[in-house]
């Protein structure tokens, strides 16, 4: 009976171990990243290479750069790459909307083929540390007094930072300058150096340098647990939840099977604990959009994108 009873039991975790292992490349897994090391998707592809390597042991994630224009660089040339399965390329939103709306890219939206979103990460306004701006009511004061005098850094044009110091302006009936960077990483020497003022960034960058800028509002719902003084727009009069998505992507070429099965994987990789310890020590929010949902995903965020692109005038030149 005891060998009967173990040979079920082999049977049975036979199809549980191939369900653990079946969605793992057979081959090491080209990462590419569209803006420079240090920030905000460099960090968290680094959060992925660790736990791939915990779920696929037998393969490596290779985490490459391809930065410029705002991410522009790379997302107009993904579907030069093999459509191997095993080619994958960060991709973020709302950039890809926001940048073809302009027209000053070689891509448009739909060249790009997402297949998983993982994570979420809300604006947030910061200053430098020792700035005498203490709370977001000496900021807009200090704006209001001092037109296009106070800079704020962001990482790219026509991102989802730019986006925010556009909105930030016009909500607030103030006038600050934009200053893009190649990507939060080369924002960061400049905001915590004082060469600008502050940025309009992500709840992570602030999490990572709290001890060398100030918070002064995030746009989220509630308060960040990881930054409880730091008040939300909601609170401050307007009606503002919003920030960036980051996802992968893939090339057209990419056949649906390997499609699906690096959606599937990322899923996985977001609901393993130490994703989920990872994500809430730097602040980002994870979620789970993979190829099923992806269709009826992007209809609703290209037509909120593309509304929103028309309030702060892109497109127009």
């Amino acid at each position: 009976m005891k060998r009967v009873l173990s040979t079920l039991a082999l049977a049975l975790a036979a199809p549980l171990t191939m369900a653990q292992t079946a969605t793992c490349p057979d081959k090491n897994v080209q990462y590419w990243q569209a803006f420079p090391p240090g920030g905000e998707s460099d960090l968290s592809a680094r959060h992925q290479q660790a736990v791939m390597k915990k779920k696929c042991p037998a393969i490596e994630t290779v985490v490459q750069y391809k930065a410029g224009a705002g991410g522009a660089l790379m997302w107009s040339q993904m579907n030069q790459l093999p459509g191997d399965g095993v080619n994958v390329v960060g991709v973020n939103l709302p950039h890809i909307v926001f940048q073809p709306i302009q027209g000053d890219v070689q891509y448009k939206t739909q060249d790009v083929t997402p297949v998983f979103w993982f994570h979420f990460t809300p604006d947030i306004l910061v200053v430098h540390g020792e700035s005498p701006i203490k709370t977001f009511q000496d900021f807009v004061a200090a704006a209001k007094a001092t037109p296009d005098k106070i800079s704020l850094g962001g990482s790219g044009q026509l991102s989802a930072n730019h986006a925010a110091h556009e909105r930030l302006n016009k909500a607030f009936g103030i006038k600050t300058v934009y200053v893009p960077f190649k990507g939060t990483g080369d924002m960061a020497t400049s905001v915590i150096g004082g060469q600008v003022n502050g940025a309009m960034t992500y709840v992570p960058f602030a999490i990572a340098n709290k001890s060398r800028v100030r918070p002064l509002a995030v746009a989220m719902e509630q308060r960040h647990p990881l930054l409880p003084d730091v008040p939300t727009f909601k609170e401050l009069g307007v009606n503002w939840v919003d920030g960036a998505y980051r996802g992968i992507g893939v090339p057209k070429s990419t056949p649906p099977e390997a499609r699906k099965r690096l959606s599937d994987l990322w899923r996985a990789m977001n609901e393993d604990p130490e994703m989920k310890a990872l994500a809430a020590k730097s602040g980002f929010e994870l979620v789970n959009v993979g190829v099923e949902e992806m269709d009826s995903f992007m209809a609703d965020k290209v037509k909120l994108y593309t509304e929103g692109a028309s309030l702060i005038g892109l497109g127009k030149k």
